[in-house]
């Protein structure tokens, strides 16, 4: 006979403060990641790791101890630190013969694996390598993808979500100029290469009205190159990208939205009388007195008309 299995309530204060805190929202904050060593980790891919981390702080975990696991065979660890650290995304280094500098980035829904990418670092230039000044942990990225091939090549388009999910942070409804600090690029090409570059904007005089944009390249620089993939079905993606009815705009009756943006609306109305339509008040359309009198006439024929026949009926 089975265990039959119960639902642990939490018993203080703080454990229902934890649970309820990981129970889905409408609106969700800054996801959260871990960042943690594989079997035989190399210097190069540690180093990339760190990178990483660091460009993701501070809604980041980095986790220094070496696992002797797999994660295309066994995800089980992952999905146990994940749901340790209530995180959603992951990143691991590993090191072998047949795919040296190992990076493995993925995310998980509902605690359980959805998406895992394995990427090769074959040129790699550290964050310490470059000598100048970096942005402050925290500040949201501009993110540019760079070549047609995101869209075309399935594997790339998935991968280009996972990369805006990393370094997505929270929703903006307006930005501003002096704010955008950082921007993030992705270059793709046909042969599965993507390069990744970091550079912090600078906002110099132009003699109008809007300045001129000068990028330093801050690091880190890594060339990856396209790997295994390990993806979710398109009816589990489609699940997890389902958005919540709270959030769903109300759809509003008779209204709609030209192409040059213009609300038109549709009016429902009873039959009009034209006869009462109030019009302009000028002399050329007021009635005389004449017409005045042959009005009031015929209305009292009509009154003594009405009158003889409910006469006649009775």
């Amino acid at each position: 006979m089975g265990v039959i299995q119960r639902i642990k309530k939490p018993t203080t204060r703080k454990g229902k403060k934890v649970l309820l805190s990981r129970e889905p929202k409408p609106i969700e904050g800054p996801k959260q990641s871990i960042f943690l060593q594989a079997r035989n980790p190399s210097e190069r891919a540690r180093k990339v790791l760190k990178d990483l981390y660091d460009l993701k702080k501070p809604d980041a975990a980095y986790l220094s101890r070496k696992n002797d696991f797999v994660p295309f065979e066994d995800a089980t660890l992952i999905e146990k630190l994940c749901y340790k650290k209530d995180a959603s995304l992951f990143g691991v280094s590993s090191h072998s013969k047949k795919r040296p500098h190992n990076i493995i980035l993925g995310r998980t829904f509902n605690y359980g694996i959805l998406d895992m990418i394995e990427l090769g670092a074959e040129n790699f230039k550290a964050m310490s390598d470059f000598h100048n000044m970096k942005v402050l942990a925290g500040i949201k990225p501009c993110l540019l993808f760079n070549g047609p091939v995101w869209e075309l090549n399935q594997d790339l388009k998935r991968l280009k979500s996972l990369f805006t999910d990393f370094f997505y942070r929270e929703k903006v409804e307006s930005v501003r100029l002096q704010g955008l600090e950082h921007v993030i690029s992705f270059s793709a090409t046909d042969d599965g290469t993507i390069y990744l570059r970091s550079y912090r904007i600078h906002l110099k005089k132009s003699g109008q009205r809007t300045p001129r944009i000068e990028l330093e390249e801050i690091g880190p620089s890594v060339d990856f190159k396209l790997r295994r993939t390990k993806l979710a079905s398109a009816d589990l993606f489609k699940e997890a990208c389902r958005i919540p009815k709270e959030l769903k705009p109300i759809a509003k009756k008779n209204q709609s939205t030209d192409a040059f943006g213009t609300k038109l609306g549709r009016i429902h109305m009873g039959k009009q009388d034209i006869n009462r339509l109030q019009t302009r008040k000028m002399k050329g359309l007021k009635k005389s007195t004449e017409e005045k009198k042959q009005m009031l006439l015929k209305k009292k024929m009509a009154k003594k008309e009405a009158k003889k026949g409910n006469m006649l009926n009775a």
